[in-house]
């Protein structure tokens, strides 16, 4: 039983990582419809940032807070120059795709090329066993219901709740969260009610980009190190949490992430002696989930008139 629980904890550890990134998926595609192929690198360029920042001596938490806010408004000027003028009416989406591929590639490139090719030591935000800021330092670690849980998981998890909470009171409280809706709904017509919807898919880019910043920053941290490969494996299981939960649901993305990270680490956890296995249970899972509800489990299903 202990065991069963420590692995439960585990999963959810990172399913709130696999939710952060499935979040940012999530939030492009209902203001755009796009899937953006490249939030992972844009995580990894935003991560390696905040490394040099904490390379330079600013602590930890003050690096991670600059850096979304500079993601942030990396994401608004990906949006405007890159996509806009390749996506749009009588435009083929696969301009879109080249160019999401394209930035894939550029920015894991340009990140090696600006920061480091190898893996750099990422300083942790939460409490560590032995000096402060070392990023060799262990988690601490601290009971729950017998089983012993690191304080990555415990920040990993706070991380997602104050996202939800913030996303929450952004869309269902402001006058902006009303216009990113209503443009997510129906462009057309929030532009014909005054509502600048180019401004709107702007700002959807720069929340996602902030998104993504922060779980990779937290991903980096809990893994000790930023290198050229950390969001690989991350973004698969966010675009599988995403497809799982819904592409067009917040509330879906959050529900995927954490079905397919307890489902990886039950599998790990006990059916470890089958290569590749970890990888197989969750898709299965997601595969099984879609045939029944292509849609996902809280994704919408849309009816159009003939």
């Amino acid at each position: 039983m202990d065991l069963f629980i420590s692995l439960v904890l585990t999963g959810i550890g990172n399913g709130a990582v696999y939710a952060s990134v499935a979040l940012a998926l999530v939030l492009i595609f209902r203001t755009t419809g796009l899937l953006n192929l490249a939030q992972g690198e844009m995580a990894l360029f935003s991560t390696y940032f905040a490394w040099k920042l904490t390379s330079l001596g600013l602590p930890i938490i003050p690096a991670i807070a600059i850096t979304v806010v500079a993601s942030m408004v990396a994401g608004a000027v990906i949006e405007r120059f890159l996509i806009r003028p390749v996506d749009g009416p009588g435009k083929s989406p696969l301009n879109v795709l080249i160019v999401m591929l394209g930035l894939f590639l550029a920015l894991n490139a340009l990140a090696q090329l600006i920061f480091s090719t190898d893996a750099e030591p990422m300083p942790k935000p939460w409490p560590t066993v032995g000096s402060p800021g070392d990023p060799t330092g262990r988690d601490a670690i601290i009971e729950v219901l017998g089983a012993r849980v690191s304080w990555s998981t415990i920040a990993l998890v706070i991380a997602l709740l104050v996202e939800c909470l913030l996303l929450y009171v952004l869309f269902q409280k402001t006058k902006i969260g009303l216009m990113l809706r209503a443009v997510a709904a129906n462009p057309e017509s929030a532009r014909l009610v005054g509502i600048r919807a180019s401004t709107m898919l702007m700002l959807g880019w720069a929340l996602a980009a902030g998104l993504g910043a922060l779980a990779g920053s937290l991903v980096a941290a809990e893994q000790r190190s930023v290198n050229p490969g950390l969001m690989a494996l991350v973004l698969v299981y966010a675009f599988a949490a995403a497809a799982l939960g819904g592409f067009d649901s917040p509330v879906g993305a959050v529900v995927g992430g954490m079905i397919v990270a307890i489902a990886e680490a039950l599998t790990v956890g006990y059916v470890d002696a089958l290569s590749g296995i970890a990888l197989a249970v969750p898709f299965a899972l997601i595969l099984l989930v879609l045939l029944v509800r292509p849609t996902g489990l809280f994704g919408r299903k849309v009816v159009e008139r003939v």
